[in-house]
């Protein structure tokens, strides 16, 4: 022990715990393995200290919030008095009397925070009366279902989504006893600027915000006889969903999956590995044409749903940065669609893709107008690992118990690149082997690329693959990726492939996967893919002998003209700022507009003093014949306002002098255009 671990010790329960770089008193506790309940209290989000549940006893101080108590050398804490214990029953109580305590039918039963420390603090009444009127559930989004009769405040669905997305789309409204987690204005989930990554629900102690289920539509499906269900399984799953039959996070259960689902009906059993192989050398014969003709760089990938949205919302002026493939849901769902209805001898409408994903995005994202021909979808029905768990209980399975079975060929067939797309830097990683496999006639080694695999939020590694020097970033969080984007558009950040996910680590974070009580989980799922590619002789996705097959007898080549209608698409700028502008300052022939947001936030922050400042500048610097000043609303990057539009680039926490600056630096660039004057 060195002499400053020595020092930093304290005393819990007469226990003597030292400590490093724990924040506070609780996450020593959960060190020195107590238990101490929170439902506000998460490690990667700000301190709360709202549920009052994590209090502790300090010799000196009294009682205390652990959350929000630092260490001290030598302190001495007492985690479960008799005093301790009451104030924490009173308070599950005072939750339980404003809660919809309908547990056996709410979809968080079993999981749910509240209900497990009720009986863990032996609370057997409620003696208080509600005071909260009934609220309406919301149902409007095709992802999650928030239902505020079961929200008990402790704002861990607000913080993740503004701390960690940077989206905001929920926030506390009102005050007092008819305080309530809302939209803005009371609006609908549907019609805020939620991108779906289903986060809030990830942490959510109760069954405020759960995935919006379709379970029932895929038995109705399965009870059909005209109907041909089929499914398709991400790889992200497959290390998550044994977790809730006792098995390790990490094993990989694909096998028993199977047997499952055959045992419910479905007709046949796929992996969505295959289309993420589809989904590499599409990418990856994308990205090496942008690197040789001087394409738009750095790609972004595009396998994220919630990203994509994100990406639509806030900056509409990168979307010719995103790689224009489809996800891997939707290739196998395009694909299937294509083929499998001719070989069943079954119309188009009959055939029901079912995909299997960690992600609540993915409801979305089967959705979207583009992914449907002649009013039928490519993707029928998403459900989520927990959706999946449910169905097997319903079956009357345990899966832990069941004989693995294989996966149907041809869509079956996978490579390792295909499988560790559910973890972040995977994509990165699988484009990478494919770019470095090129330089091989036959016989393509083993590649790695270490340099991408991690959890910090932000990876950047540099690569030499035949010569070329190739920069690549991987980020997951929003948030994240937020501050990253924001550098590609000023020109600050260089780099040549950019791989974005939604959820911590990625897909095997999802809001989908099941409720996990550590973080370290996570880890655990991604070296269970990893583990997989190992195990998989065939290492990089071209050498899938189905691919091979698809692009023979379907596809032709990577970017052939039938590729890019099955397997690519075209995205559309969400933002909703530019619908109502108000000129200010009129130029004739304006070369620019200058668009400044008055919006509640940025008008708050000076917005209109910055507007203002600008007409009288431009008028000063004799450039109102060129440039034309409007007052709009809301650029939805309210957390860094002020905000002014420039033509096609936002400029945040605007000023004078950074609107000045963007103004004469297109301005000059609009000028050497133009064609010399002979």
């Amino acid at each position: 022990m060195t002499p400053q671990q020595s020092k930093n010790k304290i005393f819990i329960d007469g226990m003597e715990v030292t400590y490093a770089r724990e924040r506070n008193v609780l996450e020593i506790c959960r060190k020195a393995e107590i238990d101490i309940p929170t439902f506000c209290y998460h490690s990667h989000l700000s301190v709360y200290g709202a549920c009052r549940l994590c209090l502790v006893e300090v010799e000196g101080l009294g009682i205390v919030t652990s959350c929000t108590t630092a260490p001290q050398p030598g302190m001495r804490v007492r985690t479960n008095t008799p005093e301790i214990r009451e104030m924490r029953r009173v308070a599950i109580e005072l939750l339980l009397a404003n809660h919809d305590r309908d547990c056996p039918t709410c979809p968080k039963n079993a999981t749910c925070k509240l209900q497990d420390l009720a009986r863990r603090l032996g609370v057997r009444e409620v003696r208080f009366r509600s005071v909260t009127p009934a609220h309406d559930i919301d149902r409007s989004s095709p992802s999650l279902e928030r239902n505020p009769n079961r929200c008990i405040l402790c704002g861990d669905c607000v913080r993740v989504c503004t701390e960690v997305q940077s989206v905001g789309a929920i926030d506390f409204a009102f005050r007092g006893s008819n305080t309530r987690v809302t939209p803005s204005f009371g609006k609908k989930l549907s019609e805020s600027e939620c991108v779906y990554c289903g986060q809030c629900a990830a942490v959510c102690p109760t069954g405020a915000i759960v995935p919006r289920s379709e379970v029932e539509d895929v038995w109705r499906a399965l009870a059909d006889p005209q109907k041909k269900v089929i499914a398709q399984i991400a790889p992200a799953v497959r290390v998550a969903v044994g977790e809730a039959y006792g098995l390790p996070p990490g094993t990989a259960a694909t096998g028993q999956v199977a047997a499952a689902l055959r045992r419910m009906g479905f007709a046949y059993v796929y992996d969505t590995s295959f289309a993420a192989d589809l989904t590499v050398i599409e990418e990856g014969t994308e990205f090496l044409r942008r690197k040789a003709q001087g394409g738009t760089l750095p790609l972004f990938t595009s396998c994220c749903p919630a990203w994509v949205k994100f990406a639509e919302q806030y900056f509409p002026d990168l979307l010719q940065h995103l790689s224009s493939c489809r996800s891997p849901q939707q290739m196998f769902g395009s694909i299937a669609k294509a083929v499998l209805p001719a070989q069943l001898g079954i119309p188009r409408e009959n055939l029901v893709v079912v995909s299997i994903m960690p992600c609540t995005a993915k409801k979305f994202e089967a959705r979207r107008p583009e992914f449907a021909s002649n009013g039928v979808r490519d993707v029928d029905y998403v459900i989520t690992t927990q959706e999946l768990i449910s169905m097997i209980e319903a079956q009357g399975l345990n899966l832990a118990h069941l004989r693995p079975e294989s996966l149907d060929l041809p869509f079956g067939q996978k490579t390792g690149a295909g499988v560790i797309f559910g973890s972040s830097g995977g994509v990165t990683e699988a484009v990478l082997r494919y770019v470095a496999s090129r330089n091989y006639a036959s016989d393509v080694p083993r590649i790695e690329f270490q340099e991408v695999r991690g959890a910090d939020n932000l990876r950047e590694a540099e690569v030499q693959i035949a010569g070329s020097h190739l920069r690549v970033a991987v980020v997951h969080g929003l948030g994240a990726a937020r501050a990253l984007a924001e550098k590609v558009r000023r020109g600050e950040a260089h780099y040549d492939l950019i791989e974005v996910m939604a959820c911590p680590m990625g897909c095997v974070g999802g809001a989908g996967q099941p409720v996990m009580k550590r973080l370290s989980v996570l880890n655990k799922r991604s070296a269970g893919l990893y583990d997989v590619d190992r195990s998989i002789e065939i290492h990089t996705a071209h050498q899938n002998p189905a691919v091979q097959e698809c692009y023979r007898n379907l596809l032709g080549s990577p970017a052939s003209p039938k590729s890019h209608e099955l397997l690519h698409t075209r995205y559309q700028s969400r933002r909703r700022g530019f619908s109502l502008p108000v000129e200010v300052s009129k130029a004739p022939e304006a070369q620019l507009e200058v668009s400044v947001c008055v919006g509640t936030n940025c008008y708050l922050r000076g917005s209109r003093r910055l507007l203002n400042a600008l007409v009288e500048e431009i008028d000063a610097r004799g450039l109102q014949n060129q440039v034309a000043v409007k007052a709009t609303f809301c650029f939805e990057n309210c957390t860094h306002s002020p905000n002014v539009a420039v033509g096609n680039v936002l400029v945040s926490e605007a000023t004078v002098e950074k609107v000045l600056e963007e103004v004469n630096r297109q301005l000059a660039s609009a000028k050497a255009a133009l064609p010399a004057k002979g």
